[in-house]
């Protein structure tokens, strides 16, 4: 399961968020795996690679809902604060909505 913060569910229930960097102490998910994000359903993630967080470029923050890779810098810093003093490893994980995921209210009214 990934869990997200609510503010970024309705991108990823549009497509427009497609990938998310996480810090773990290593790699927890795998392309091909199927996993479940609350409130939105079920995604099948597409590619797991480590990433230099220092490399990272506004091309790569896109994807992740971020118009520059300063402020997806900006909220990993914010949201992984413990992870990245302890020296996590940082992972950019990318994936897709599967069809038929779970619609919100607005969505099962249309």
């Amino acid at each position: 399961m990934l869990l997200f913060k609510k503010k970024f569910l309705p991108a990823i229930r549009a497509g427009e968020k497609t990938q998310t960097i996480r810090l773990w102490p290593y790699r927890r998910m795998r392309a091909g795996q199927r996993s479940y994000i609350p409130g939105v359903g079920y995604i099948r993630v597409t590619a797991v690679d480590q990433v230099d967080l220092d490399q990272l470029t506004d091309a790569d923050a896109v994807p992740d809902g971020f118009p520059t890779a300063d402020q997806l810098k900006a909220e990993i810093a914010e949201l992984y604060a413990k992870q990245l003093a302890a020296g996590y490893r940082s992972y950019r994980i990318a994936f897709v909505r599967e069809e038929g995921a779970v619609k919100t209210a607005t969505e099962k009214r249309q």
